[in-house]
């Protein structure tokens, strides 16, 4: 497969990467920062320069041509303020899912948060309060689009190894931990099983292998 990864520099996406292009698949890693590149090719990845808050759709779309999936792992990150939770974790979302719908690119997967589509808790941290209505706009708009999308929600995350074992279910889990390696595997393997398909899936760590967590769902 030809796969594009939007927030290419981040923790999931650098282990999303290995994993792809350790199994022979093509990965193009879009980065905002060129000096980041570097680490993209030492995961088996082709860099590509394209900033998602300053880039033109047909920009974007040229840069997702001739793929075969899309994935959104894209996000401000610790540190950034409310504007910049919607002019990346929605906005930049929304830009991909344009592209991959003028480039034909049907399929999309889509790393956004537990909480997205609820309202916040009163007394809600105001720049956590922006970031979750951001991943939650970030999916109604994947939802109304004619792509072939899965949205995952990943707990807590953790730099825990990961032990290739999860609970993953199209329904609420709770709250709870994932490690970023277990969920780039989960990502690896929903590339690899289009049958799982215009779902909201969220994930904790659990028992069950990863293989046979996303089959069942399919």
């Amino acid at each position: 497969m030809d796969i594009v990864i939007a927030g290419g520099h981040g923790q999931i996406a650098l282990r999303l990467a290995r994993l792809l292009s350790a199994r022979g698949d093509v990965v193009r890693s879009l980065v905002r920062n060129p000096d980041h590149a570097a680490d993209i090719r030492d995961v088996g990845a082709g860099p590509v320069v394209c900033d998602l808050e300053r880039a033109t759709p047909e920009e974007v779309t040229g840069h997702v041509s001739g793929a075969d999936a899309v994935v959104f792992a894209a996000g401000a990150g610790p540190g950034s303020g409310v504007a910049r939770k919607d002019t990346v974790d929605r906005g930049a979302s929304v830009l991909l899912a344009d592209a991959a719908e003028r480039a034909g690119v049907r399929r999309f997967l889509q790393i956004s948060a537990m909480g997205a589509g609820r309202p916040p808790r009163p007394g809600t941290d105001e720049v956590w309060a922006a970031y979750v209505r951001a991943k939650g706009e970030a999916e109604d708009d994947l939802r109304a689009r004619d792509l072939d999308w899965v949205i995952l929600r990943p707990g807590r995350l953790t730099d825990d190894p990961g032990t290739g074992r999860v609970r993953l279910a199209a329904g609420e889990l709770g709250r709870g931990d994932i490690t970023r390696d277990d969920t780039a595997a989960v990502l690896a393997e929903l590339l690899s099983n289009p049958r799982v398909n215009r779902t909201t899936l969220e994930l904790l760590n659990g028992d069950t292998p990863v293989g046979d967590a996303v089959a069942a769902l399919a």
